[in-house]
Order: structure tokens, then sequence, then C-alpha cells
């Protein structure tokens, strides 16, 4: 009769191979487990990190914001361009008068002409004198008035281009206000050189008397 064969520990034989053949498969799922964990603590690490640089990105966007919002309010709230754009006007407005005559200097050059009529009715004076009082006196007197008006248009321009600089310079000054400006002293140019021409009789001068 067949006897079943034991060993000295008691275990049948092939129960040691399998108890080897489970502990190798336990050991194979405990480490399948760690990769699962460690690959999750991975993506984990990796969206943190997007995270972090999102959040630093929208950081550097917040604080380039409160920047400009900053220069913004440092800048006076009276500070709206309108003085500087009516000097600009009134700058291209006198220049234009001291190039078509004024009011005031048309009334002033009658008023030199009385004058001279006045001194010449005596009779004593020659004729190139008469001729000075009477057309000379009044021209270089409007002359003069219209060399006042570009004066006062070529200063007023030149004062409205350099107050940004003396103002507030954050706030740059509007295209139009420049290039009515600048209008405004080209125009004072031409018209106190031709008052000066005109004062002088280097233009239309008076006839000779002879």
């Amino acid at each position: 009769m067949g006897t079943k064969t034991v060993d000295e520990t008691g275990a049948e034989p092939g129960t040691e191979a399998t108890g080897v053949t489970e502990a190798a498969e336990v050991a194979e799922v405990a480490q399948d487990d760690r990769a699962v964990v460690m690959t999750k603590t991975d993506a984990v690490d990796e969206t943190a990190a997007e995270d972090g640089e999102d959040g630093d990105d929208t950081d550097a966007d917040d604080a380039d914001a409160d920047d400009a919002d900053a220069a913004v309010a440092d800048v006076p709230a009276g500070t709206t361009g309108v003085g500087q754009g009516a000097g600009a006007v009134v700058s291209a407005a006198l220049g234009l008068v001291s190039l078509t005559g004024s009011w005031i200097g048309t009334v002033a050059g009658a008023r030199q002409t009385l004058v001279g009529q006045l001194k010449s009715s005596s009779g004593s004076a020659s004729v190139a004198e008469q001729i000075q009082a009477v057309y000379g006196d009044a021209w270089q007197t409007t002359a003069l008035w219209g060399g006042l008006f570009a004066l006062a248009a070529l200063v007023t321009g030149v004062v409205v281009l350099a107050r940004p600089a003396f103002g507030s310079p954050a706030r740059p000054q509007a295209p139009w206000i420049k290039s009515v400006s600048w209008a405004g002293i080209a125009l004072g140019v031409i018209g106190l050189l031709l008052a000066v021409l005109k004062y002088t009789d280097a233009l239309l001068g008076l006839p000779s008397a002879g």
C-alpha cells in the first residue's frame, strides 16, 4: 500500500513551492502599488508646479496692472490739457492777426495819420516831411502793432510746447495741441519778420519826394 512522503517539517511536497510563488506574487503586487503611488505623486507635483508657474504669471500681471494704476493715480486729476489746447489756439490766432492786421493796429495807424496831418498843416514842412508825417509814421505804427501780436503768438506757442516739462510728464501732450502750437509759432515768426521789414521801410518803403 503506497505511503505519502512527508518532509521533516511536516509539509507536503509542493507546498513550499506554492508558498514561494505566492510570496513572489505579493511582492510584485506591492511593487506595482508603489509604482502607481509614485506615478500619482509625480503627476500631483507636476500639476502643482504648473499651477505655481501660472500663479507667478498672474502675480506678475497683477503687479503690472497695479503699477499702471499707480502711475495714473499720480497724475493730477485737473491736468486734462484744456489750458494747453486753449493756449495753442490763442497762439495761432495771434499769429494770424499779426499777418492780416488788427483793429487796434488800424486805429493806431489812423490816429497817427491824423497827428501827421496836424503837424504838416502849417505849411512850413517840406514834401518829404509831410509824406513821413502823414503816411510814414502811420505805416510804422501799424507795423509796430503787428510785430507785437507776432511776438505774443511766438511766446505763447513756445510756452504751450514747454508746459509738459514743468507740469506732468507722465501725461503726454495731445498731437493736435503740438500741431496748433507749432502753427502759431510759425505764423509769429513770419509776422515778426514782416513787421521788422515794414518798420525799417525795407518792404514797401515810402516813395521819394524828389
